[in-house]
């Protein structure tokens, strides 16, 4: 399988706008299914209305949670995808931000990435999971990709795309969840090609695209240096 987008170029300088916000943490899980002729990714269509990225194709992912941090799990990070996490962080975030990635997964599309775990008290979502037996498998993720909304957006992350197995899902088929996606399918990279995703989407489809025909490569960190795109290549 050949990349099929052109990552570098894919990526426009865009202007600053004056405004200096701190970017917050979030997390996306790419989720890939193996079942087919091809690999297919799950994506999900923003609804209309939403005031950010309306009507875009995406992963599901969003905002960190304290919850996050605190919620029970069957397993825990790999040690080369924690490092690779909490690499030039002040503070140690990479299990916070994996629990994230598999909460707003869950949130969105009804999916649980989890294992059977004996039950435990837990608060808000997290207690789903364990009312069903399950609780979130930390080790199947890996980390494929960083990106930090350049400034003087109205809106800035610090997102870090993670990459699973369907296998490691308990259910194949998604279901509205929240409806904050009015559509949500397993798409085929050549099913991507003429979909309105946002930049670094493409850019990430890419990243995932090169990972399944030829294996690990570095962590790209993508980021705006004096007013240019940046893609700087992290080795584990």
């Amino acid at each position: 399988m050949t990349e099929p987008f052109d990552s570098a170029a894919d990526l426009k300088d865009a202007p600053y706008a004056g405004t200096r916000l701190r970017p917050k943490d979030a997390a996306t899980l790419i989720l890939v299914r193996r079942d087919g002729p091809e690999p297919r990714l799950l994506m999900g269509r923003r609804a209309s209305g939403h005031v950010f990225m309306a009507s875009k194709w995406v992963f599901p992912g969003g905002r960190i949670a304290r919850s996050d941090y605190r919620a029970p799990a069957a397993t825990e990070l790999k040690p080369e995808t924690q490092a690779l996490v909490d690499r030039g962080l002040k503070s140690p975030r990479a299990r916070g931000l994996g629990m994230a990635a598999i909460r707003e997964t869950f949130e969105e599309t009804g999916l649980l990435l989890a294992r059977p775990s004996p039950p435990r008290p837990a608060l808000g979502v997290w207690r789903q999971f364990l009312e069903r037996g399950v609780a979130p498998d930390l080790a199947a993720l890996d980390l494929v990709a960083r990106a930090i909304t350049p400034p003087g957006r109205t809106r800035r992350f610090d997102a870090r795309f993670f990459m699973a197995d369907a296998e490691a899902l308990t259910a194949l088929e998604p279901d509205s969840g929240d409806r904050e996606l009015d559509e949500i399918a397993w798409l085929s990279i050549a099913d991507m090609r003429d979909l309105d995703l946002p930049q670094i989407t493409r850019f990430v489809v890419g990243e995932v695209a090169d990972r399944l025909a030829n294996g690990r490569r570095p962590l790209p960190l993508v980021r705006m240096v004096r007013g240019k795109h940046s893609i700087e290549r992290l080795e584990s």
